[in-house]
């Protein structure tokens, strides 16, 4: 919209409104979800509303509430993998495959991002070629207040590159983060024995060994509503296992060693930690087929976040 003004010297002007921020084709949305319907529908109602207009991919992890039906009748613009299975944080692999852009942003079905904040994403992997993940600040909702973890992503104690554009990370958080697609597809996305459950850890250790880097970006922000319709047991046993499952599969004997003692100290003596204890062991005999320790550069920054994970508040297994 136009309208007209007068100079100082009484002549008119033309004054042309504010234009509306163009769609990024950078940056592409994969959300993955298992029976949360209308939270889904939710946030995809926010991703449409993105200046950045993503192409945005759903991975219906075998829901059975008629998820898959509600995104095809109410948002015709989401393409759709229909699993009939819960393939867990490996969905997002399907999602990356179906996509060519370089850069991809994950989402799951109870948070939603910022305005821009893809756009900003974006320029930060073109201006840092061997930046591979940066993660958001995350705002706990309703509040808006700011989750525990991201003071000790801001406080990160790992040491990167002098050219990251925030704190270096030694992991990220899958939901809360995007990454450049051909480091994603160089260490092979996420691990399917992992299922969900901490499976970022041991994609950004093999990310590290790459010579890729991951870091925290204040500017840029994703909101996190938890959802209720989850089995905060299950994924309790099944982060304790992939925890161990990482630690034997990449960190040299005695820092596996000792982050093992730390969690046997420290996790509820229960049912739920012996599931997931018994699981762990299971995996022993392919665990040891596929170890395969991390050079010394990517070691350090495990060795750099063992303090802080003692310390921390927000990474405790509990249900």
């Amino acid at each position: 919209m136009t309208g007209t003004a007068q100079d100082v010297d009484g002549e008119d002007t033309v004054t042309s409104a504010p234009t509306e921020p163009a769609p990024d084709p950078r940056v592409a949305v994969v959300v993955i979800t298992h029976d949360r319907r209308d939270e889904l529908l939710l946030a995809l109602s926010r991703l449409r509303e993105l200046p950045e207009q993503p192409h945005v991919v759903v991975v219906d992890n075998g829901s059975s509430d008629g998820t898959a039906d509600a995104v095809r009748a109410q948002h015709p613009w989401v393409e759709l993998i229909a699993s009939p299975e819960n393939l867990g944080a490996v969905g997002r692999n399907l999602g990356v495959a179906r996509l060519d852009t370089p850069y991809v942003a994950f989402c799951d079905d109870d948070t939603w991002w910022d305005p821009g904040s893809l756009r900003a994403a974006a320029d930060a992997f073109d201006a840092h070629p061997r930046l591979a993940v940066v993660t958001a600040r995350i705002l706990v909702e309703p509040g808006g207040t700011e989750d525990p973890i991201v003071a000790e992503l801001r406080d990160s104690p790992v040491v990167g590159a002098d050219w990251l554009p925030g704190p270096a990370l030694g992991s990220f958080l899958a939901g809360a983060s995007v990454l450049r697609r051909e480091a994603f597809d160089e260490v092979g996305g996420f691990n399917k024995r992992l299922w969900l459950g901490g499976e970022e850890e041991l994609m950004a250790g093999d990310l590290a060994a790459a010579g890729w880097e991951l870091c925290y970006l204040e500017q840029l922000t994703i909101h996190h509503q938890a959802s209720t319709a989850r089995d905060p047991h299950k994924r309790r046993a099944d982060g304790i296992r992939n925890t161990l499952w990482t630690t034997w599969l990449r960190r040299p004997l005695r820092p596996a060693l000792r982050r093992t003692v730390h969690l046997l100290r420290t996790v509820p003596r229960d049912r739920v930690t012996a599931r997931g204890l018994l699981a762990a062991v299971r995996g022993l005999p392919w665990l040891v087929r596929e170890r395969r320790v991390l050079p010394a550069h990517a070691e350090a920054r495990f060795a750099a976040l063992e303090d802080a994970q003692r310390r921390s508040t927000a990474r405790r297994y509990v249900s």
